[in-house]
């Protein structure tokens, strides 16, 4: 699997990662054992990067990956500063409102405690289907972008949730009848959130850097048949 390159310089390599790729090995994820972003990225490239960010194994999009211990230490301040501008697109079950503010705290699943966690989301697009899905005799959907403002463990998945608009193809955090819907007509069982674009400041550059991932072959599908462009 060719992982696409979407920035590259001394420090840094920024990439698109394809759905139901795992960010790197991990104890929780131990009985998956296709090779995982970080094998893929070091043999494509003939070197060793780490990531410095990471996104769930469903979720497709921009990833960025480190050369050196300097430049992680330089990318660890930029994202806990929030000095790195994310944007995510997402189909999610429902017609959202045009915009809105989603703040609930978020568990974390490890220790339990709740955590302040904020996410901005505005409506792109809408669409009325005539598939029904259980218990409707119609299916609604919405194409919207979501700007987490923090980086809590599945927040957008779990935020969307909380507002009853749960992502198409999240299997942990949403609705069967839609997902099985989803599966049945477009032959594909993926999470459609993808990391579409980061923005940051160059932390040894000092230039403006803007880097935008293109959606996956899935979407495309559900894009042409709900007439929707990004």
């Amino acid at each position: 699997m060719a992982i696409e390159i979407l920035h590259e310089d001394d420090y840094i390599v920024v990439v698109n990662k394809p759905n139901d790729v795992l960010m790197y090995p991990s104890y929780y994820a131990r009985n998956i054992t296709d090779p995982t972003l970080v094998e893929l990225l070091n043999e494509q490239l003939l070197f060793k990067v780490s990531p410095l960010h990471r996104l769930d194994r469903k979720t497709s999009g921009v990833v960025i990956f480190g050369k050196s211990s300097e430049a992680a230490k330089a990318f660890e301040k930029l994202f806990s500063n929030q000095q790195i501008e994310k944007l995510y697109i997402a189909i999610v079950r429902g017609f959202c409102s045009d915009e809105g503010v989603i703040d609930t705290p978020i568990k974390n699943n490890d220790t339990g405690v709740y955590k302040e966690a904020l996410t901005l989301y505005k409506t792109l697009s809408t669409y009325e289907w005539d598939m029904p899905v259980t218990p409707y005799d119609k299916s609604r959907y919405s194409l919207i972008e979501l700007t987490p403002k923090t980086g809590r463990m599945h927040q957008l998945r779990k935020h969307l949730n909380k507002i009853n608009h749960p992502i198409i193809g999240d299997h942990k955090y949403g609705d069967r009848n839609y997902n099985k819907t989803f599966t049945n007509e477009f032959s594909f069982d993926k999470l459609l959130l993808h990391a579409k674009q980061l923005k940051f400041i160059h932390p040894f550059t000092n230039q403006e850097i803007e880097v935008n991932a293109s959606t996956p072959e899935n979407w495309n599908i559900v894009l042409q048949t709900f007439k929707w462009k990004l």
